[in-house]
């Protein structure tokens, strides 16, 4: 009898020890799901981790997060949304306009809706993704940069540097409402001044060779580059292009000078998909939509690269020298 009841003991013992791992994982909350969307693969991966990681996400340690790349391949941006809302991402962070819309439009299909958060060069109230900045409303908010709302003032720079007669062109990725928006901003600049302006358009690496091929043929003068995802990846790319055309160029962002190209004007991307990370994070801890404002750019950093005027036999105003943020000698 004792040797009955020490076996029915050890059982029940061996049955409890089994349960006690499976209560303790039924216990721990899953790892939260951040699913990222972009045009393009881009270096600005680490702003928003740091954005995060000021929340107190880690990925790997507190938060998994899922990447997806169009590549350029804007089309495909839709169905990529719709894998990461299938794989039940706890919010969705988006790089550039064509994501967004991909985004809202994935992230009503199931309820309650999952909140996406974007970095918009944009304005979302006039593309219809929020009700006004203070008060998102919806499922969405986020930062944006007002980089495509930038053409006037990059065309202003250009032609303090170039000559007077020179034409210039804007070369914008027609696959994007910011694309045609900096397109009717640069033209209705251009129509005030008198400046000619030709209009190129790519939107993907091979469109991007054959725009810089037709600069020589349409004697255009000087090139803006207009506010893309994908162009971001290609900053180092273009400016090498713009070198060996020899053309003056004015990019979106630092790295197009840096790297080589005349003019860099706009604000610190870096810091708005920083943002994105951050109000990313705040959502996962439980904070409302209705709390977080869409966050606007304070500062526009001017970069020039006088290495790159001296190769092209031109004189940068002084007065615009002491404007610059950051010359490059």
């Amino acid at each position: 009898m004792l040797d009955l009841r020490r076996r029915q003991f050890i059982t029940l013992l061996g049955g409890a020890a089994a349960a006690w791992p499976l209560a303790t994982r039924a216990q721990q909350p899953a790892m939260p799901v951040v699913g990222v969307l972009g045009g393009a693969s881009t270096q600005f991966r680490d702003a928003l981790a740091q954005g995060l990681k000021e929340t107190g996400y880690i990925e790997g340690h507190n938060v998994r997060i899922e990447y997806r790349w169009a590549e350029g391949a804007y089309d495909r941006l839709p169905g990529m949304a719709d894998e990461l809302v299938s794989l039940r991402a706890n919010v969705l962070a988006t790089l550039g306009g064509a994501a967004a819309h991909a985004a809202k439009s994935a992230s009503v299909k199931v309820s309650p809706a999952v909140p996406v958060v974007f970095a918009l060069g944009g304005d979302p109230v006039a593309e219809g993704l929020v009700a006004s900045l203070n008060r998102p409303g919806g499922n969405m908010t986020g930062s944006i940069s007002i980089g495509g709302s930038l053409a006037p003032k990059r065309l202003e720079l250009l032609r303090a540097v170039v000559r007077d007669n020179a034409a210039i062109a804007i070369l914008i990725n027609p696959d994007t409402p910011l694309g045609e928006a900096e397109r009717k901003d640069a033209e209705a600049a251009s129509r005030a001044i008198g400046q000619r302006l030709d209009v190129l358009t790519a939107r993907n690496e091979s469109e991007i060779v054959a725009a810089f091929a037709a600069l020589k043929q349409r004697r255009i003068g000087a090139l803006m580059i207009a506010f893309d995802t994908f162009y971001f990846g290609q900053m180092r790319w273009m400016a090498a292009f713009a070198d060996w055309h020899a053309v003056p160029a004015i990019g979106p962002l630092p790295e197009f000078a840096a790297a080589g190209g005349l003019m860099a004007y706009g604000p610190s991307i870096s810091d708005v998909v920083r943002q994105v990370g951050v109000y990313a994070g705040r959502i996962l801890k439980g904070a409302k939509r209705a709390d977080l404002p869409v966050m606007q750019p304070t500062k526009f950093e001017l970069t020039i690269n006088l290495k790159a005027a001296k190769a092209l036999g031109l004189d940068v105003p002084q007065t615009l020298l002491a404007t610059a943020d950051e010359v490059i000698e």
